[in-house]
């Protein structure tokens, strides 16, 4: 996993809010969603298409690879 695209990160958030949907009065997002949302949003508010997967968190890594896991 060199480098992580917006739309595997797009694809893997739309996967765990169908598994994780927000929760409580204040739709608390799950921690993987919240883990691959920043990266997310940077790659749009910068306008790239991808990022190194360093970049990400430990949190991000772990949730995008379950992702990838399920989707191969």
């Amino acid at each position: 996993m060199d480098t992580v695209s917006l739309q595997d990160l797009e694809a893997a958030i739309n996967w765990w809010r169908t598994r994780r949907p927000a929760q409580g009065e204040a739709m608390s997002l799950a921690p993987e969603v919240a883990a691959l949302s920043k990266p997310y949003a940077l790659l749009i508010w910068h306008h790239a298409a991808s990022l190194p997967a360093e970049q990400l968190s430990e949190a991000a890594r772990a949730a995008l690879a379950t992702w990838r896991s399920t989707n191969t």
